[in-house]
């Protein structure tokens, strides 16, 4: 019923087992195949029923009293939370393996993220310079991230600093005027293809002001696969792999 839970599903070789997702599941594209049962927050029952699922795995999102009705039919519902960091990522997906009796492949899986995750501690110990950061999430105004969002400790984990990581939420509209106080270093977009990042990236370069920024006279705005950064689920940590060779090329070899 979430686009992550999909994901880890078939991280874990369950994706032949699968039987419905919502209209957001789109990764791997094998899930794009799978009937729809509606959306996060507009879940068919009817649907649901009808594909006589032997679990339904819920998140944080569903409506509870959709959840609360899937259960009333006598479907067995697991629900689950969203976490406010990366090291959340882990027992989450080992509930999911213990859930389905997955337990081997789930504890693999969390073993080969957590091992690419302390690659990144250790090629950032002792770094003297953690870049200001703005995280731009692609359409309408300038939404970002705030120190509540796991996209804050990712920004943290991959050696940056983020601007808004004062404000007590996971995601806020922020005012061009405090952009340009802060002078982030760097400015990564949130976008869904490159012709959005590329659209992102000028209009944003182009607000009054904007022009200087250190990201900008510096030519520092990258593109982040939103997709793959606004699940909370394995591909976070290629995310957080591009995060930090993007703030510390020193550190890893200038790849990206």
């Amino acid at each position: 019923m979430a686009p992550n839970i999909t994901e880890i599903l078939f991280a874990l070789g369950l994706g032949g087992r699968v039987v419905g997702v919502t209209r957001f599941c789109d990764w791997p594209p094998e899930a794009k195949a799978i009937p729809k049962i509606g959306g996060l927050v507009d879940p068919n029952v009817e649907i649901i029923r009808s594909l006589d699922p032997d679990l339904v795995i819920a998140f944080r999102g569903n409506p509870l009293r959709v959840v609360e009705r899937i259960g009333k039919l006598g479907l067995p519902v697991f629900i689950l939370d969203i976490g406010e960091g990366l090291d959340n990522l882990f027992p989450l997906i080992e509930r999911i393996g213990r859930v389905t009796r997955t337990e081997g492949a789930a504890a693999g899986l969390a073993a080969k993220l957590r091992a690419r995750v302390e690659a990144v501690d250790a090629g950032l110990r002792g770094v003297l310079s953690r870049p200001a950061v703005f995280v731009l999430l692609y359409g309408q105004g300038l939404w970002t991230c705030g120190g509540e969002s796991y996209v804050n400790d990712l920004i943290d984990r991959a050696g940056g600093t983020n601007a808004a990581s004062s404000l007590p939420k996971k995601w806020v509209l922020y005012k061009r005027e405090r952009i340009i106080k802060d002078d982030p270093g760097v400015v990564f977009i949130l976008a869904r293809s490159a012709s959005d990042f590329a659209a992102g990236r000028v209009r944003f370069a182009r607000m009054p002001g904007m022009d200087g920024i250190k990201a900008v006279k510096e030519g520092k705005i990258y593109e982040l696969d939103e997709n793959a950064a606004s699940r909370f689920g394995p591909r976070l940590v290629e995310v957080l792999d591009r995060m930090a060779e993007l703030l510390h090329p020193e550190r890893f070899g200038g790849r990206t």
